[in-house]
């Protein structure tokens, strides 16, 4: 257990490695911090965090560095985020709330994250085990041509052009709009093919051709939409990042959209913020990065995840306000939409 003098010289060891990228020493301590003890008594604290494997001295005669435990127990014990301010709480709002759909609002929010926190930002796309249809819209184009628009709740968009094997009257286009709306409104997306099964079926004989084709069109975007999709954004921000494992590693798993998405996905808990810090990464490649994650949802639904990854030397306040914050207004325009 680390007493509350031991854990503020952690801490204020913590916060001048992360400004400095130099290992610290007591006198550094003693001028920049007014932590109301003498230096031999501040030697003697390093001494014992160090012990404890809190600290470490990465070369002879120099200052110390904290640990991966060390972080741990810096971020664990944190007393509050940082907010952010009032100006860049407008920015964000503003900034999102200009999203059409939702492939703008994920374009839109891993480039805030990646500007606010100076890492590489991650966003997964909601989950089509989380998304129900909201509308189905039938447009027509010509007198063998309509567009086809599927709208669901989490704020996708799916537009097809469909080519009609007949002539087809407004009117007809119609009441098939009308019976997919009363079928599916509210469905989930994963349970739409069992739903529309044998709707052609149900149909007057003369209209049962536009609604088989319109179906398979409907059936083709939900087979073609990736379940599993996440973008990144920001990884010229590693340039001048340091690194346990080599910036090769990190940029190999950065591209494994599976190492990605496990990693954001281990909680189910939306308002949860996630810090998993270098070792406590399963993947080799991952080992001297830091991600911190939040989920984003409506209410206590989870509709994915977002975080940002980075240098385990990272300024975790910072970092985690920012992700919180961005969570929570993505969730609001989702809510909203």
């Amino acid at each position: 257990m680390v007493d509350d003098r031991k854990l503020a010289v952690l801490r204020a060891i913590v916060e001048d490695y992360v400004s400095t990228n130099e290992p610290v020493g007591s006198k550094a301590l003693v001028e920049r911090h007014n932590l109301g003890v003498s230096p031999a008594t501040i030697r003697n604290d390093m001494a014992v965090l160090e012990e404890q494997g809190y600290i470490a001295q990465p070369h002879t005669s120099a200052g110390r560095v904290p640990t991966d435990k060390g972080y741990r127990l810096f971020v664990d014990r944190l007393s509050q985020v940082k907010p952010l301010s009032g100006a860049e709480r407008r920015a964000i709002e503003t900034f999102l709330a200009g999203a059409v759909d939702i492939d703008d609002v994920v374009t839109r929010t891993v480039r805030l994250l990646a500007q606010l926190t100076r890492q590489v930002a991650v966003v997964q796309y909601p989950s089509l085990t989380s998304s129900t249809v909201r509308h189905v819209e039938l447009v027509p184009l010509s007198e063998r041509r309509l567009m086809f628009v599927l709208i669901t709740n989490t704020g996708r968009v799916e537009q097809r052009v469909v080519e009609l094997p007949d002539v087809v009257d407004e009117g007809r286009v119609a009441h098939l709009r009308a019976v997919l709306n009363a079928c599916l409104d509210g469905c989930g997306l994963t349970s739409v093919p069992d739903k529309v099964a044998d709707l052609p079926e149900r149909l007057p004989a003369e209209d049962r051709p536009l609604a088989a084709t319109v179906l398979s069109v409907l059936l083709e975007s939900l087979v073609e939409r990736q379940e599993e999709k996440i973008v990144f954004a920001g990884a010229a921000n590693l340039a001048g990042a340091d690194f346990t494992v080599g910036l090769r590693d990190v940029l190999e798993a950065l591209e494994e959209q599976v190492v990605l998405m496990r990693l954001l996905g281990e909680t189910s808990d939306p308002s949860t913020l996630t810090v998993r810090i270098g070792s406590e990464n399963p993947y080799t490649g991952l080992r001297g990065t830091s991600i911190v994650a939040a989920g984003y949802g409506s209410g206590d639904k989870q509709l994915a995840r977002l975080g940002v990854l980075g240098p385990t030397r990272m300024d975790y306040p910072v970092t985690m306000g920012a992700v919180r914050a961005v969570a929570r207004y993505v969730s609001q325009i989702l809510a909203a939409s």
